[in-house]
């Protein structure tokens, strides 16, 4: 009886074995194909930025070394200098440096992008580069070429060691120090040598871009949790039973807040954000069940635009609508006379099951508000801005717009809406210079908005 059993196991059994191990080195052999893929993307993303910033060494020398009244020349290499630096951010974005100090690198790299770019397309004919631009290229070419000398030792280090990148992020992953410093040393010594680098002069339109808001930018008085509790129970309109716990966020930071929790009988709460500086509202959520949808979209713009008139926004005008499922997001933005000032905008979520609001972001309107904001007078007419159109784009309507431009600038332009090549466009035509300051696609569901 055991010989037949055994008779019949040994080769199942034998099977299994085999079959085990054709598996098993097929794993490893996958696992080995992925190592080695995954090593030559690091090496190439590395050997990739090491010559990209070679080149923005090269091509910020070429933007001094021709006559400061070459502004083809200065608007080519400065374009370059973008471009090469945008490759370089992908490049060090594709290396496994999670956890290795590379972050004052990426920073540098992001303000050299934004400069070059802020630079190379404007009109260098009207507004060519100034001494503090030439002051700023010089030292950035001096700082560029040091970072390039840094990555080129390193480079040579991958090269004749046969240093593996693949090595660094296992090790960094499972919380170890690699068994060869010379990579993570490299970087975090290019990043040191980065920090003690000189504040630069990197212009208005381009430090704008790294300010972080907070409240130190707001005017106002601080306020405390009582106040904030006032506010709350004023802009819920729950009723006189109505309960708000207040708590604060941030202390001691640049971003002191205070979330407000109004609760009624029978009723979903309602959170509020509020700014500590001024005690002004950030958001409003109300966390009521919505049901199915028995509104249309223009009925609930409308109980929108009633809302935030009851609330204190005046003068917002919708200017897009997205909705979705029984929910539809709004976007407003605050309208002077006849010209609609975008900075100044809020996010409104309404239910289309009743209409009413049930919630906003207003983060953007708190920071850029201005009671008085200067609006320059236009210097070209509609018909002189409708030149700059496609023969092709169908105009379906135009009104005043003022908006932020590339340098972060406060510009009056033309909002021309049409169609072309079957979609529907928002074109900001400068109402200064005739140009096309930005295009935006119109989802079909804002259409109606416009």
């Amino acid at each position: 009886m055991y010989k037949r059993v055994a008779a019949v196991l040994f080769p199942v059994v034998s099977i299994l074995l085999i079959g085990s191990l054709v598996w098993g080195n097929q794993l490893k052999q996958e696992r080995n194909a992925v190592q080695i893929n995954a090593e030559n993307q690091y090496q190439r993303a590395f050997h990739d930025l090491s010559f990209h910033m070679d080149r923005i060494h090269s091509e910020l020398g070429n933007t001094l070394a021709v006559n400061a009244a070459s502004q083809g020349m200065h608007r080519k290499s400065l374009m370059n200098v973008w471009r090469m630096t945008s490759e370089a951010q992908n490049e060090i974005n594709q290396l496994p440096l999670s956890m290795l100090p590379a972050e004052k690198t990426e920073e540098f790299l992001s303000r050299i992008a934004n400069f070059s770019y802020k630079a190379g397309v404007r009109d260098l004919s009207k507004e060519p580069l100034n001494d503090g631009e030439f002051k700023t290229l010089k030292q950035l070419y001096k700082s560029s070429g040091e970072i390039t000398e840094d990555l080129k030792k390193v480079q040579n280090a991958v090269l004749t060691q046969k240093l593996r990148w693949l090595d660094v992020d296992m090790a960094m992953a499972n919380r170890q120090e690699p068994a060869d410093q010379t990579i993570l040393d490299g970087f975090s010594t290019l990043n040191k040598r980065v920090e003690t680098y000189p504040e630069l002069d990197w212009g208005p339109s381009v430090s704008s871009m790294y300010e972080k808001r907070s409240v130190k930018m707001l005017s106002g008085m601080p306020v405390n949790e009582e106040d904030i509790s006032r506010k709350a129970l004023k802009f819920a309109d729950l009723g006189q039973n109505a309960k708000c716990d207040v708590s604060a966020n941030g202390q001691g930071t640049d971003w002191e807040s205070y979330t407000a929790n109004v609760q009624a009988k029978g009723k979903e709460p309602i959170s509020m954000d509020f700014t500590r500086k001024g005690g002004l509202l950030i958001s409003y959520t109300d966390s009521r069940q919505v049901g199915g949808k028995q509104v249309t979209v223009q009925q609930a713009m409308e109980k929108a635009e009633r809302f935030l008139e009851k609330k204190g926004y005046r003068n917002m005008t919708a200017v897009s609508a997205d909705p979705y499922n029984n929910l539809v997001n709004f976007t407003f933005v605050r309208q002077h006379d006849d010209v609609l000032i975008y900075p100044e905008k809020m996010t409104v979520r309404s239910a289309l099951d009743n209409g009413d609001v049930i919630g906003f972001q207003a983060s953007d309107f708190v920071y850029e508000h201005q009671d008085k904001r200067e609006i320059p007078q236009a210097k070209l007419g509609i018909e002189e801005a409708r030149k700059t159109l496609n023969p092709d784009f169908k105009e379906l309507y135009n009104r005043k717009a003022l908006i932020k431009n590339d340098r972060n600038e406060d510009t009056l332009c033309y909002e021309i809406g049409g169609r072309i090549n079957g979609s529907q466009y928002k074109l900001y035509i400068n109402a200064d210079t005739g140009l096309e300051e930005t295009v935006e696609v119109v989802k079909d569901a804002q259409a109606g908005v416009s």
